[in-house]
């Protein structure tokens, strides 16, 4: 058995035979009532501090309590509930007049039969304008979080829609849009052919293309192009991604993000150029290797093998049984002596040129012999400056920035047309600084990002597995430096020095223009 509702009236009449009266209406309709009577200001503030009602049911002709008093205290104890009026009278303009100020419904005494489905009718429309107010604040509550929500989004958050006529417009854009668009939501949602305009013309056909095929398939929207913001220099790339659905009209709208992803794209571009060098240049090496081994095959047989063979015919006729003079053994000892030497000569050159004694003895001892081997060769002075006698190296770096060396001096013999060449070597704070400069043609920056320079770009690699950093500068007509700097061994992003202080290495050791001495400083010295 369902158990109904009793409901909490509050009667405001002259006499407690009135209040009755009307309470046996409501209860012979099947109410029932939690019922209390009143009839001064007092009793009813007090009933409206200390309770709840449903329903406030007031005559008109209360001497001290007017119906002004009983919407007035109403409101000020915040109860929203149906007032309706009971009078003596059957008055149209006074119904009207209350009615306009807020009362629910008016009823005459001697027409009470109407009072009950009054309060039903009261009552229903009391509960839904309850959760009206409910939903109301619920949307606005949900509201606030997701504007709180597309706020902080790194995107534009926005709704896209095409009538059936292919009208389009944007119903909804969030406030990103002025970051990433330059156009504010409420201008793009008054235009928005707008949006279509900032994309690159070769990439709108493709949006299009997408877009037309997502409001006939109703397939999600997936699409990456390049923008450019009016008054803005740089081209933007961004990433729109929406979802369909039909509309009430027919038509079609989308809901979705956009997001600014330049920086993305701009990594993905530089990490293909970077492969595509290091192909470049791992076949380059390759090339040089197979040449060297090639050059090393053919000395060894054309120079070795050759000579060996040249020992081998001197002692065939020493090997038969023929007597033979002294003076003919002593003349073919001194050939096949001669001709060890030569092997042992071409041997020893050999093994120079695949790693060079001299780095046993340090790198420092190593850099001034290659000078030196330079300076015959090619008739170039090199000035080798090193203020240390020696510094100890693990073998593998002292290969390498030897290497590193060899190439720099290769480069300056084939383009610099120098005559003069000053050599840098120094250890600082754990860091091995080389620097190289010559007074020759120079080097402009077109030179150096030609993409067959594989000597330059062989080098800036080495150093940067090295961890370490190379830098190239030249002027025409003025000379080129070439400066690099390696750290003796791993020790991160900080270094502590010989005071034990932290210091950071790439604002201490950025290697350009002024932080190493120039060659006109190198001389003076």
């Amino acid at each position: 058995m369902i158990k109904r509702r009793v409901l909490k009236i509050l009667t405001v009449e002259n006499s407690v035979e009135d209040a009755d009266l009307i309470r046996d209406v409501l209860v012979q309709s099947g109410l029932q009532l939690d019922f209390l009577w009143i009839n001064t200001i007092h009793q009813l503030r007090k009933a409206l501090r200390t309770s709840v009602w449903d329903i406030v049911v007031s005559n008109t002709d209360l001497p001290q309590l007017g119906v002004d008093d009983v919407l007035q205290l109403l409101l000020d104890y915040g109860h929203d509930v149906p007032l309706i009026i009971v009078s003596e009278q059957e008055n149209e303009e006074m119904a009207i007049s209350l009615m306009e100020k807020g009362i629910c419904d008016y009823v005459v005494k001697r027409n009470l039969k109407r009072l009950a489905p009054i309060v039903r009718r009261s009552l229903r429309a009391a509960e839904n304008t309850r959760r009206i107010n409910v939903t109301q604040v619920a949307l606005q509550k949900s509201e606030a979080r997701f504007r709180a929500i597309t706020t902080n989004l790194p995107g534009v958050v926005f709704q896209f829609l095409m009538t059936p006529d292919k009208n389009e417009s944007f119903p909804y854009v969030s406030n990103a849009s002025e970051t990433l668009l330059g156009l504010s939501p409420h201008t793009l949602m008054s235009n928005a052919t707008l949006f279509s305009r900032l994309i690159l013309p070769d990439d709108k056909k493709k949006y299009e293309r997408l877009l037309k095929e997502s409001a006939e398939k109703l397939s999600t929207l997936n699409w990456e192009g390049r923008i450019q913001v009016k008054g803005d220099h740089d081209i933007k790339w961004i990433s729109l991604r929406a979802t369909p659905k039909m509309a009430a009209d027919g038509g079609i709208l989308w809901g979705g993000i956009m997001i600014n992803i330049t920086r993305n794209k701009l990594a993905e571009r530089e990490i293909a150029y970077s492969r595509e060098q290091l192909a470049e240049l791992s076949s380059y090496l390759q090339k040089v290797k197979e040449h060297e081994r090639a050059r090393i095959a053919r000395e060894i047989h054309d120079d070795i093998g050759g000579t060996l063979t040249a020992i081998k015919c001197e002692l065939v006729p020493c090997m038969d049984a023929t007597p033979r003079s002294c003076a003919f053994y002593r003349k073919k000892s001194a050939i096949v002596e001669s001709l060890v030497d030569h092997v042992i000569d071409s041997t020893r050159r050999i093994s120079m040129d695949l790693r060079p004694g001299i780095l046993d003895f340090g790198i420092v001892a190593a850099v001034q012999w290659q000078a030196k081997e330079f300076s015959r060769r090619t008739g170039i002075p090199v000035h080798v400056s090193c203020e240390e006698e020696e510094i100890s190296l693990d073998s593998d770096l002292s290969v390498a920035i030897f290497r590193i060396f060899q190439e720099i001096l290769t480069n300056i013999s084939k383009h610099a047309q120098a005559t003069d060449v000053l050599v840098s070597l120094a250890e600082f704070k754990g860091e091995i600084i080389l620097e190289v400069a010559d007074n020759g043609c120079g080097i402009n920056p077109q030179d150096m990002k030609k993409q067959d320079s594989f000597g330059i770009r062989g080098m800036r690699e080495r150093c940067q597995q090295l961890k370490g950093n190379f830098n190239i500068l030249g002027e025409p007509g003025k000379g080129t430096k070439i400066s690099i700097l390696i750290p003796v061994q791993e020790i991160g992003p900080l270094y502590k020095d010989k005071s034990g202080d932290v210091s950071c290495l790439e604002s201490e050791f950025e290697v350009d223009q002024h932080s190493l001495m120039t060659i006109n400083d190198r001389r003076k010295q």
